[in-house]
């Protein structure tokens, strides 16, 4: 049985939480307690853009049991509808109060990123909270076949009560799709590059600047590779929007 959303907000077809950071692990606990098998996932402008070239990726949104903002486009995308959400949260943020909360009470498993990244990663997470319980491996596995399925036996035999799955949008919602009946753990969680920002192995850029507005922060780091997503993706993403916005108004007089 599924935990009733609070709140939520239908943003281009995905159903978003209405909830502050604060909020989201009060949810996160509610979910392990539960024990019954639920899926996490966020929101950002990139996963919007991603979702209008691929639309077999919106089952996976439609079906979480929890989705958050994470993203201060998603945030103004919201208000020009006239839904409000609160704030962006993310992952390289929250990963800390996770670690906080999860140290001796419960045992994650972390998949993501090249090989060692998320070791060093989850390494970082053990030196301030020296009671977590973490098991990491690299993101760099099978979806099919019997590869995954070994992969697949590693991952249950960490009896872990949160999975966090960390391979980019649009690999790991497939790769969550395709596999979270054979997850065992409780909860799954699905949180982008987070382990690239917590290894250090990427810069987030300057404090003031994510702080304020990720992705613009993103893009000040890694111009070449993130143009692109970012100033095309994100202008892909408004527009959309400002069309949903404008038939809905339109259906309405």
């Amino acid at each position: 049985m599924r935990a009733k959303p609070a709140g939520r907000v239908e943003l281009l077809g995905v159903p978003v939480d209405v909830l502050t950071r604060a909020d989201l692990l009060v949810r996160i606990e509610a979910l392990v307690q539960l024990q019954a098998k639920s899926t996490v996932g966020y929101v950002n402008m990139h996963v919007l853009d991603q979702l209008g070239a691929h639309p077999d990726l919106l089952p996976f949104f439609r079906g979480l049991d929890l989705c958050y903002c994470d993203g201060k486009g998603v945030v103004l995308a919201a208000r020009l509808q006239g839904d409000h959400l609160p704030e962006r949260m993310t992952g390289a943020d929250w990963i800390w109060d996770l670690a906080a909360q999860a140290e001796g009470r419960w045992r994650l498993c972390w998949i993501g990123s090249e090989p060692g990244v998320t070791e060093q990663a989850a390494a970082v997470l053990q030196a301030r909270h020296p009671g977590l319980e973490i098991v990491a491996h690299h993101g760099y596995h099978p979806k099919q076949g019997p590869g995954n399925a070994s992969f697949i036996r590693q991952v249950n035999q960490a009896q872990a009560d949160i999975v966090l799955v960390g391979m980019g949008t649009p690999l790991q919602e497939r790769w969550v799709l395709a596999n979270r009946a054979s997850l065992e753990a409780p909860v799954v969680w699905t949180l982008g590059a987070t382990a690239d920002f917590v290894s250090g192995r990427v810069d987030r850029g300057p404090q003031w600047l994510y702080e304020r507005q990720e992705w613009l922060a993103r893009l000040w780091v890694d111009p070449q590779r993130l143009w692109q997503r970012y100033l095309l993706g994100n202008a892909r993403v408004m527009a959309r929007v400002l069309a949903a916005s404008t038939r809905r108004r339109l259906r309405r007089r």
